[in-house]
């Protein structure tokens, strides 16, 4: 069989195994039966040798049909991922219709605009780092519709385009550039930025991730207002070469559905402005959190949240397959193989939960035992 198709790395977790593809940079969960069909398929030296092996184990299995589903598994998972086309897109500065300054631990950078809405993808998680003061900026960005394309440039320089309705692509990749410059890295230091909030205790941090709207942010606002720090909230970004969290200052993003709970828990909770850009998400108020004491702390935990009203607060573990899926589909992952061998090991020393809340003290406590329990000393 074509061994180029094989996983680059395996690794099991409990009964499930997490495979890593190079070509693709995807990571599989699977469980250890197909695991071992798998490694069997491709082991086998022809497709008669393996329908052989299966009808020798089990003469009732349809061997053709397990034949078909490993290989149109394997093709699915070496599919190389989409090329960015950087063609056809030359700087115009015609398009610079907003301007906007902001500033960050001494760090001075531009964002140019060519429209209010094309504005209100980026501008309103980071309102509170706007600055009027004339400063020159370290880098200037601009972001602009060309031909119903959203580009983003960076220094005049195309750092990528998507259609305008695949905006939320432009924010990850803005916000990427973003924590790029003010940590004084580059693209490639970084091991992966996750879709999850990340809570620190000003010595560790525990990643909270979970599908949109299940309350990570949410949670995130409760333990800030009890004294907790925000390292980041939707997108936590962890650097090679220390395996830490680090800090994204944008604000936290908080759905209206939430506001009566963190209004009585948040100082001038109402001041801060409604924005309204996507009508599937609602009215959302964006509150800025201050800068925790470390830029980057070591990882504890990782806890899928769940909040239910009126639930109980439990903490129950879950297999990496449920936390991987839900992680996995909208982080950016390195496809660096090195990196790909390091997010494994470091997954493999991580626990991972599932946190049910609705009450707020209870919740506060119970992340308060967490830290303590986490703790590596």
């Amino acid at each position: 069989m074509n061994n180029d198709l094989a996983p680059t790395y395996q690794r099991l977790f409990s009964f499930y195994w997490v495979l890593w593809y190079k070509k693709s940079n995807i990571y599989s969960v699977v469980d250890n039966n197909f695991k071992n069909l798998l490694y069997d398929y491709l082991e086998c030296t022809s497709l008669g040798a393996f329908q052989s092996r299966i009808e020798a184990i089990d003469p009732n299995l349809d061997s053709g049909e397990i034949a078909k589903t490993i290989a149109s598994y394997l093709e699915q998972c070496n599919v190389k991922g989409d090329v960015v086309d950087k063609s056809g897109h030359v700087f115009n500065a015609s398009k610079r219709q907003i301007f906007k300054s902001y500033s960050f631990n001494s760090k001075a950078f531009q964002v140019n605009f060519d429209s209010d809405l094309v504005a209100k993808t980026i501008h309103p998680s980071i309102a509170h780092l706007e600055t009027k003061e004339i400063i020159p900026p370290d880098v200037i960005y601009d972001i602009y519709i060309d031909n119903d394309q959203l580009c983003l440039f960076k220094n005049e320089a195309l750092v990528r385009t998507v259609p305008k309705r695949d905006y939320h692509l432009i924010q990850g990749k803005f916000v990427m550039e973003l924590l790029s410059f003010i940590h004084n890295k580059e693209e490639s230091d970084w091991l992966g930025t996750f879709h999850g909030s990340t809570i620190s205790d000003g010595e560790h941090s525990i990643l909270f991730i979970g599908a949109s709207g299940k309350g990570k942010s949410t949670l995130c606002a409760i333990l800030t207002a009890k004294g907790f720090e925000l390292v980041a909230d939707d997108v936590s970004p962890m650097l090679a070469s220390d395996s830490h969290l680090y800090h994204n200052p944008s604000a936290l993003s908080i759905k209206e559905g939430a506001f009566h709970l963190l209004n009585p828990l948040m100082r001038d909770f109402d001041s801060f402005p409604n924005t309204l850009f996507n009508k599937t998400k609602g009215v959302i108020k964006y509150v800025p959190c201050k800068s925790p004491i470390k830029d980057n702390y070591p990882c504890r935990a990782i806890l899928m949240v769940n909040y239910i009203k009126d639930s109980k607060t439990k903490l129950e573990l879950i297999s990496i397959k449920e936390a991987l899926e839900t992680l996995i589909p909208d982080s950016w992952l390195s496809p660096n193989p090195d990196y790909a061998k390091q997010f494994l090991d470091w997954l493999s020393l991580t626990p991972v939960y599932k946190l049910t809340y609705s009450n707020t003290e209870s919740v506060t406590e119970l992340i308060s035992e967490c830290f303590k329990e986490f703790r590596i000393h």
